[in-house]
């Protein structure tokens, strides 16, 4: 890259979408929202068939929720269309539209595209769901795109300080996103990550899920009150999003807190649900459960013997869950280490992955030879724009200084060019 291009890392959350900008071997957070630096992972349906992504989605949904269209990781590969009001849309259709809308916004802000891009996903997809991943890619007109796991992007972003792993240490990478759980064992050599055994996952798992517990529980407190509210009253609807957004913020807080208040402003309930975090972990418990059980299994297929890794990284927005940590220290009995921007790490380690993962030749989730586009429902006139592109490998980038590069496959590893 020259010293005005970049590399561009884009993590596609089930509940929110992060870009990374990377230059000369340094990855910043790229300003995507107006409130932050993420955005929502919702795409909206206009009466004339436009498309909104984003905040606009998110605003636009909460009058007229049956032309939103949420969590769209958790509809790859799933049978039947998305219906936006009365339009059936592909997940994969509807993914195209929020990619190229992030490509165009970093693109105008930046003054020009990226040189290339990183596009991850979770690491327990199998390769039909790849291959509509990279669908959406050739609908959103991207090309020279690489696609990767999300735990070894967590990986790339934690090994790139100084010495936090010295060579042959092994790392078991925990990642509890908004929708999906992964769970792999690396190695470091030094030069490159090797994955060892096979990466497990779940993907109707994350911190959705905690989310509705903490609702659930404000349901329970109001005694059926939630269930007489008229749902097509468009007051009544801006009243349960905001009600929604108060439990995130509950969840959040008990994180740090022993207890929290959510604020209830319903039409006819106005009040405080009081919430301790021993409420809350009584009500995931049996998720998390799930998670760490999954952990464990990855762990041992890695085949590390008794003292299993020397590490275990936490990363996504959910894991700083002070149960997750009690839970994963007691199943493996090893150190526990948090990121440092655990909801961040996916996109700054995949920018921060460019050259090593362009030096791939065979890997289970950067594919040199990408499969033929696929058919797509009738999308109503809506859709992404964009002429074909495709996932494939990204040209060698010689002479560049990066941090350590990913890898995707079993005993695969990605050196760092010299």
């Amino acid at each position: 890259m020259t010293a005005t291009s970049y590399a561009l890392g884009i993590d596609v959350g089930t509940t929110s979408t992060a870009a990374a900008v990377q230059r000369a071997g340094k990855a910043v957070m790229f300003l995507l929202g107006s409130r932050g630096a993420t955005i929502p992972s919702l795409v909206f349906l206009r009466d004339d068939q436009a498309i909104l992504t984003g905040e606009a989605a998110e605003r636009r949904g909460i009058v007229e929720p049956t032309r939103l269209a949420r969590d769209l990781k958790r509809h790859v590969g799933a049978s039947g269309p998305i219906m936006l009001g009365p339009a059936p849309f592909s997940a994969q259709r509807l993914l195209a539209a929020l990619l190229e809308e992030v490509v165009a916004t970093v693109t105008a802000r930046e003054g020009g595209p990226p040189d290339h891009v990183v596009v991850t996903h979770p690491a327990n997809w199998d390769p039909a769901k790849i291959d509509l991943l990279r669908h959406a890619l050739d609908l959103a007109g991207l090309r020279s795109v690489t696609l990767l796991a999300e735990p070894l992007a967590v990986a790339v972003h934690y090994a790139a300080h100084p010495r936090r792993l010295a060579p042959g240490s092994t790392l078991a990478v925990y990642d509890l996103g908004g929708g999906t759980f992964d769970a792999v064992v690396l190695r470091w050599t030094g030069l490159a990550f090797e994955t060892l055994g096979e990466p497990q996952g779940i993907d109707r798992l994350g911190g959705i899920d905690v989310d509705e517990a903490v609702f659930a529980h404000v349901g329970d407190a109001l005694h059926g009150a939630l269930d007489q509210l008229d749902g097509g009253d468009p007051s009544v609807r801006v009243a349960i999003g905001r009600l929604r957004r108060e439990c995130v913020g509950a969840k959040e807080a008990l994180s740090v807190d022993a207890e929290t208040t959510i604020p209830v402003a319903l039409p006819n309930v106005h009040t405080d649900v009081r919430m301790t975090r021993a409420e809350l972990e009584s009500r995931i418990r049996p998720a998390i459960a799930e998670t760490v059980e999954a952990l464990v299994r990855a762990v041992a297929s890695a085949a590390l013997g008794p003292d299993g890794p020397d590490a275990v990284l936490l990363v996504g927005g959910s894991s700083g869950i002070p149960l997750v940590a009690q839970m994963v220290t007691s199943a493996l009995g090893r150190p526990v280490a948090t990121d440092v921007h655990p909801k961040h790490a996916v996109a700054l380690g995949a920018a921060l992955a460019v050259a090593g993962a362009s030096t791939t030749t065979s890997t289970t989730s950067i594919s040199p030879t990408p499969s033929p586009p696929l058919s797509d429902p009738p999308a109503g006139g809506g859709g992404a724009r964009g002429g074909p592109g495709r996932a494939a490998e990204a040209p060698a980038l010689p002479g560049q200084v990066l941090p350590p590069a990913a890898v995707t496959g079993n005993g695969d590893c990605v050196d760092l060019p010299t």
